[in-house]
């Protein structure tokens, strides 16, 4: 009874997981222009669907090797679920659970990666080699780097173990680091600084956007309530309370901080600073307090302001925030494990260190090897004439909204 209990959570987990992708699609086409909608919603399509596939043939097994080195292992192509003696699945896999279950919430975590990557290229990269690279980086990328912790890996072995329990460095920053360096080697959106100052490109769409971060939210609580791998009451419990009193710290600290600095009500910075709490307590939501929740939602609601601001300083034209969201609020929660909650000291700290330290460097140097010999050999950036018409009408030949046109400039 209690392995169909735990695993029926886990499948409705996986489906809040999966509803995540259509909140990525609605904040992505909400907060860019109208003539790049199809383009995106077709980046999303394409990396749920190939994510799926490619940790089914590859990455499932690269990140969950079994024994293996600490830094790369592999188990071998395809799925083969675990037999008990009768020949059946074994329903005793992974603390009670199956197989089949597991293989498909981890999907679900493969595939975010390379959503987070979508958002801040959005409006001047190419189809095909974004296409390109979400295959090398869902496929391998990913797994190899998530099989240093939650594979067992190297990170996991550690003296104090490296701890992030849903995410916070393992899919958000992965994601992040990778998008820093997308936007670095692709160059800002035409028009988006004029003189060395950043000008503000308006989405099309705030109220999708605004959907698309209150499904977020919902599919949050799969994120990090699926983390705890089991039906646990009371760990579940907690877990889903952190969570959400993070994200209600972070958009009010957010909306309160971009108030006092930019003197308007800035509902994106409130949207954001949501996000951002939700990405920082992810690293230790199992581990956390109500009120250490709340602070650390509300330091990643003010990080996001002071963070898209200095983003925009270095000429880093990031549509949608991905970078302040998902990297910097992932580093933050990251830290926080080791100041908050019940792993907090040094030695836990000096551990999270290592692994945001790790992290950065496999992300940045496989990203820009990626990217950069795409940019030398195929291209990674649209025409000037296709920038301006929109991706839809080059790439697609179709309008996302054909009886509802608006002159765009």
């Amino acid at each position: 009874m209690e392995v169909t209990i735990n695993n029926v959570w886990m499948m409705i987990c996986t489906a809040l997981v999966f509803f995540m992708h259509l909140g990525f699609a609605f904040l992505e086409i909400g907060l860019t222009r109208q003539k790049n909608t199809l383009n995106i919603l077709f980046k999303n399509i394409f990396i749920i669907t190939v994510g799926l596939l490619l940790y089914c043939l590859v990455g499932f097994n690269l990140m969950y090797p079994g024994e293996f080195n600490g830094f790369l292992g592999f188990a071998g192509f395809g799925l083969e679920a675990p037999l008990n003696d009768a020949g059946t699945l074994d329903l005793g896999y992974n603390a009670g659970y199956t197989y089949w279950t597991d293989f498909l919430f981890q999907g679900m975590f493969a595939a975010t990666a390379a959503t987070i990557v979508s958002g801040a290229v959005a409006e001047r990269m190419k189809l095909g080699p974004f296409m390109i690279f979400t295959l090398l980086y869902v496929g391998l990328v990913y797994p190899i780097a998530g099989s240093w912790k939650w594979g067992g890996g190297f990170l996991q072995t550690l003296e104090t173990p490296f701890y992030d329990f849903a995410g916070s460095t393992l899919v958000h920053s992965v994601g992040g680091w990778a998008a820093i360096v997308a936007v670095f080697l692709l160059g800002s959106r035409i028009g988006k600084f004029k003189d060395g100052k950043p000008q503000a490109i308006p989405g099309h769409n705030i109220p999708l956007a605004t959907a698309g971060v209150l499904i977020l939210w919902l599919g949050w609580f799969g994120f990090n309530g699926g983390s705890v791998l089991s039906a646990d009451p009371e760990l579940t419990s907690l877990t889903l309370v952190t969570t959400c009193l993070a994200a209600a710290a972070g958009g009010v600290v957010s909306a309160l901080v971009s108030t006092l600095m930019y003197k308007n009500f800035d509902l994106t910075m409130f949207l954001n600073g949501i996000l951002g709490g939700l990405v920082g307590i992810t690293a230790g939501a199992d581990q956390m307090s109500p009120m250490d929740a709340i602070i650390i939602g509300a330091v990643a609601g003010a990080l996001i302001v002071f963070a898209v601001s200095f983003i925009d300083k270095l000429k880093l034209d990031d549509p949608v925030g991905a970078i302040a969201v998902h990297l910097i609020c992932g580093i933050w929660g990251t830290l926080a494990v080791g100041i908050f909650g019940n792993l907090a000291g040094f030695d836990q700290f000096l551990s999270q260190l290592i692994g945001i330290g790790s992290y950065a460097v496999i992300c940045l140097i496989s990203s820009f090897l990626i990217i950069f010999t795409l940019k030398k050999t195929m291209g990674i950036r649209v025409s000037e004439r296709e920038e301006l018409e929109g991706l839809d009408a080059h790439e697609h030949g179709m309008d996302a909204y054909p009886d509802f046109r608006l002159n765009e400039h």
